[in-house]
């Protein structure tokens, strides 16, 4: 969709593309940073001692950049309604609407309720969604009001457990106000996702308001499942004692699926007790208990886990470190798969949770080698258990993964003017490794997790305002981040973020001398793992595009930007294929897409946070008029052979964004096309200019095609842009990140 300034006589115009349709496109999110970097109001900044302070130099009221541009564009406008509203009930039933008038087999109204609560303790959200959505639209077709409350009952549990707090209080607040047949089933379910999701906000008194709530209407069954959160949240108020008596109120566990989660919430309050020992032989029992259970690795890994606290609490750090390494090695082994009794019980276990305390307890012997180790097994495993069992075929871990390479193997992968600079975010703390062809060297830097997303969001708040602020936060995040690293000069600089980080445009980081990207060629990387496995496929390759824009939808969903940048950079290519119109569909994009060295993708896209495999390229339906969008999902490209692209380009609107997996990368795109074969992927980082985009997108495909590799072809585009008077906001330049293969060239 195109969108123009409207701005005085006289001064700058300039098209926006926004690639993301307000209405039919919102940008999902899990109400994690992305929500708060698009909102508007966030100035939670760091302080002075490792600190982003604000600029009290910089009007709140300066919003404008040099470029003469209106602050809050339609694009910005745009962004942020599309956050808004992108769970609403509205949308839902708008979503539900289209699946049910596609389903080829209409099932009854109250199996849509069997289906999402089943999907959701799969941990299939946007399916578990999408099927009370169907549910909502039956019930208000039917005027069926019971329908209508489970509808709202299993949308909150679908978001609670998918970690959307928001959106899981806002159904489980619409269910409490409906008019259910069997209150039990609906009302005793809304409070206690009330209950868990004030229990994960830190507020234990609120919770149990909820959950007393809850055991009003709760069922027999369903009461030791609220008893046992209640004992939860007690254990966090601090009152042991009424723990205690919660706890032995919800009785032994019904079935032998509850039985490790009964020991680990018995082990929680030993600990909460001052009773470390006995906790101790408590989850020593789980793990001998847990020999027998079908899920024995998982068991073990939380078994070890606890093991690992009671010695912390016992003042043992040395053998809390050796249980915390050995559930890492239980978590590489377990089959991933959600599970739905930790929610039920109110444990929300996170395996990444592991990792982070064996990171850190491994730093505090200084073996900053061992610990990025640690960090770069992190990532695979946090991938897996998002991905494995989520897609059609078979997910191949090597494939998908690459094997975590000795640190010698990794340097010898650099050149000498290469740096791999790598972060792991902590709760309190950043851990950065710099690793070169001849060494390495590690930071811990005192910035905490919370502290860096806010600090985050303030960046970009302030670039995509396109504010003068953008190069203060700058200045502030290259003091902090770069300046204690000791860069050389000139050096490429291969960059793998963690956590907040991935939402952040390191060639935006500004001091004295000028932006990043004016010292330093950047490209960024999933791990060291899979930049070292991408670096050994074949960097240079033929002439060859495939190019797919401006697919024909609705009106609405026009981008005549998109197909004219599609056009610009064809001619560049001695072998060009392009796909426009109603030839850019899904089924022309499989059989198509393989074939091309460079495939560039400008059409609408949808990143699903929800459920990162559910984020989406908008291509035309087969058939015209359209109803709507044909989509091709994240999951599906897995099931795609793209090991003959080199490059592929996703020029639409914030391609990059996902969910952000604690200890991985952006979940969404990124990764399945790297999976699918491809080297190096560009990708967007919020709403895009069209004059900008086009001088980007032509200026590095000409220096690439002119046999530049990938890094310092990005470099140059950026850098033009960067020039032109009427783009030197970051809001212009910056928005494109280059991924995965940094080295790739096209042969002349």
């Amino acid at each position: 969709m195109n969108a123009r300034e409207g701005l005085p006589s006289g001064m700058v115009r300039i098209a926006l593309r926004t690639r993301c349709h307000p209405a039919a496109l919102s940008l999902r999110n899990d109400a994690t940073l992305l929500a708060a970097a698009l909102a508007f109001g966030s100035a939670m900044l760091l302080a002075a001692g490792g600190a982003l302070a604000a600029d009290a130099s910089v009007p709140v009221a300066e919003r404008s950049s040099n470029t003469g541009l209106a602050p809050e564009s339609p694009a910005f406008r745009q962004a942020v309604e599309r956050e808004r509203d992108a769970e609403t009930l509205n949308t839902l039933t708008a979503e539900g609407r289209l699946l049910l008038s596609r389903d080829r087999v209409k099932l009854p109204a109250y199996d849509y309720c069997s289906m999402s609560v089943a999907a959701a303790e799969r941990g299939d959200f946007r399916d578990s969604v999408n099927a009370a959505a169907r549910a909502l639209v039956i019930a208000g077709q039917t005027n069926n009001a019971d329908l209508a409350a489970l509808s709202k009952r299993d949308l909150a549990i679908a978001y609670s457990y998918a970690g959307d707090l928001d959106n899981a209080v806002r159904y489980a607040r619409d269910a409490l106000a409906s008019t259910p047949k069997a209150p039990e089933q609906v009302y005793a379910p809304a409070n206690k996702v009330l209950g868990d999701v004030a229990l994960r906000r830190g507020n234990p008194q609120e919770a149990l308001a909820a959950y007393n709530d809850a055991l009003a209407t709760a069922s027999p069954r369903y009461k030791p499942l609220v008893l046992l959160s209640m004992t939860n949240a007690r254990i966090a108020a601090g009152d042991t004692s009424t723990a205690r008596t919660t706890f032995d109120a919800a009785g032994p566990p019904a079935t032998a699926e509850f039985a490790p989660a009964y020991r680990r919430i018995e082990g929680n309050l030993l600990l909460a007790e001052g009773k470390p020992d006995d906790a101790k032989r408590a989850f020593e029992a789980l793990l001998k208990q847990s020999g027998a259970s079908s899920d024995a690795g998982y068991d073990a890994l939380w078994a070890y886990e606890g093991i690992g606290r009671a010695n912390l609490a016992l003042g043992n750090r040395p053998a809390a470190r050796d249980a915390y390494l050995t559930a890492v090695g239980e978590a590489e082994k377990i089959r991933a798969r959600f599970h739905s009794d930790e929610f039920k019980t109110g444990l929300f276990g996170d395996t990444q949770t592991v990792f982070e305390q064996a990171i850190a307890l491994t730093l505090e012997t200084g073996d900053y080698e061992s610990a990025w180790n640690l960090s770069e097994r992190s990532r695979a495993r946090a991938l897996l258990d998002v991905v494995r069992n989520r897609v059609d075929a078979g997910v191949d871990n090597l494939q998908l993964n690459g094997q975590v390479p000795s640190l010698a193997a990794t340097r010898s992968a650099l050149k000498p003017d290469e740096a791999i600079v790598e972060f792991h975010s902590l709760e309190k703390s950043l851990v950065v490794w710099v690793v070169r062809r001849d060494g390495l060297t590690g930071h811990t830097l005192p910035i905490s997790r919370a502290d860096l997303s806010a600090a985050v969001t303030d960046l970009r708040n302030a670039i995509v305002r396109r504010s003068t602020a953008a190069l203060t936060y700058g200045d502030k995040f290259n003091a902090l981040l770069i300046g204690p690293l000791g860069l050389r000069p000139n050096e490429r600089l291969i960059i793998v973020p963690h956590g907040a980080l991935h939402y952040l445009p390191f060639q935006a980081f500004h001091d004295a001398s000028g932006f990043l990207i004016e010292r330093h060629a950047i490209a960024l990387e999933p791990s060291a793992s899979i930049a070292v496995q991408l670096a050994q496929r074949q960097q240079r390759i033929a002439s060859n595009l495939v190019a797919f824009g401006n697919p024909t939808i609705t009106p609405a969903f026009a981008l005549p930007g998109a197909e004219a940048e599609v056009k610009g950079v064809a001619p560049l290519f001695a072998r060009n294929e392009v796909f426009l119109h109603s030839a850019a569909t899904r089924v022309s994009f499989r059989d198509n897409a393989p074939a091309g060295r460079v495939l560039h993708v400008a059409t609408h896209a949808q990143a699903d946070t929800l459920d990162p495999l559910h984020s989406s390229i908008l291509l035309a339906p087969p058939g015209q008029p359209a109803d709507g969008p044909d989509v091709l999902l994240a999951r599906d490209i897995y099931n795609l052979d793209l090991k003959d692209v080199a490059l592929v380009t996703l020029s639409a609107c914030e391609t990059g964004l996902g969910r952000i997996a604690r200890g991985d990368e952006i979940l969404g795109f990124t990764r399945a096309f790297f999976y699918a074969g491809a080297t190096s992927l560009i990708v967007s980082m919020w709403p895009v200019a069209d004059e900008s985009s086009a001088l980007t997108m032509r200026t590095f495909y000409a220096q690439l095609t002119e046999g530049r590799e990938a890094i310092d072809a990005m470099r140059t585009a950026q850098l033009t842009v960067l020039k032109n008077p009427r783009f030197s906001h970051p809001f212009f330049w910056a928005p494109f990140d280059l991924m995965g293969g940094w080295r790739v060239t096209i042969a002349r």
